[in-house]
């Protein structure tokens, strides 16, 4: 699943591509994944523009520049686990998301955009704006959705997210707030999105081995100098993925079609059986959360 940092550059890639191009046509092939009646969703979006691209945490937000009501509207789009957005003009194509292919069909689609700007197996919303350009949402296991909301309920949307990395509200006043005092293991208490929104499995894992604590440990356990070093680590974290795109693996593509390349510099995340970088001891993988979960278990008390 794309994190914060990956949902961050398909939102600035993306907004330079589609912001203020009027919606044309938008074709609907599977009714499961736009939240709204087909007769709504399209009336709103059809004729209309995104004035801007926004997100929070792992949610992209469009604004719509016009609206029938009386307040404004905006397209909401979670990628969940294999949601993909693709672009396509006459001149370039952009890629945000899960692309499902190896090494070789990653290079192949760099190669050969006329193939990959075609309606696949897995597109099941098409939007067609005016300059002949398209904008395709694919998903292979079907998890992700879209969703015109009302001003009020993308506000009671957002209540329900908590303090994120990057933004004004990531204090150390409020991160210290947010974990409180919870007989919750630390690895869970990140991965919950109404406590640190935008956190996934990679950028938890890195971050609890920078700050040297366990995934296992408990929150209530962590004394005020672990909570200190744990926040910082996470601003750090999360502000070199962005600055290098995210991370990749087999899956996800930036919005220039380039793997992303912080995968060069994990720590622990998918480092499992190799030899710590800080003393040598095997990274070990467990289950924590319902998660494979990173860790050394010298360097994390």
């Amino acid at each position: 699943m794309p994190e914060l940092p990956e949902v961050e550059t398909i939102c600035r890639g993306l907004s330079r591509e589609v912001v203020s191009k009027k919606i044309n046509k938008i074709s609907i092939k599977k009714r499961n994944l736009v939240k709204n009646s087909q007769s709504f969703f399209r009336k709103v979006l059809i004729g209309n523009s995104f004035v801007k691209i926004d997100r929070i945490g792992k949610l992209l937000i469009f604004v719509l520049k016009k609206s029938d009501q009386s307040e404004k509207q905006y397209l909401l789009i979670h990628l969940k686990m294999t949601g993909q957005l693709v672009y396509c003009d006459p001149e370039k194509f952009v890629v945000g998301g899960h692309v499902n292919s190896s090494e070789e069909e990653v290079q192949f689609i760099k190669k050969d955009r006329e193939n990959f700007c075609q309606p696949g197996k897995y597109t099941h919303i098409i939007f067609k704006f005016q300059d002949g350009s398209s904008l395709f949402f694919n998903d292979l296991r079907q998890f992700g959705y879209l969703k015109i909301v009302s001003d009020d309920e993308l506000q009671d949307i957002k209540s329900k997210y908590g303090i994120e990395p990057e933004q004004p509200n990531f204090t150390f006043v409020n991160f210290k707030k947010a974990l409180g005092v919870r007989r919750a293991n630390i690895k869970a208490t990140l991965l919950n999105q109404a406590i640190i929104s935008g956190l996934g499995n990679i950028y938890v894992d890195e971050a609890l081995f920078s700050a040297k604590i366990h995934p296992q440990r408990l929150v209530n356990s962590l004394t005020g100098q672990e909570q200190k070093l744990l926040f910082t680590s996470i601003k750090r974290i999360i502000r070199l993925a962005i600055k290098y795109n995210g991370t990749t693996f087999s899956d996800f593509v930036d919005c220039e079609g380039q793997k992303g390349n912080f995968k060069q510099k994990l720590k622990v995340y998918g480092q499992q059986n190799k030899k710590c970088k800080q003393c040598n001891e095997k990274i070990q993988k467990i289950k924590v959360a319902g998660r494979g979960t990173h860790f050394c278990i010298k360097c994390q008390r």
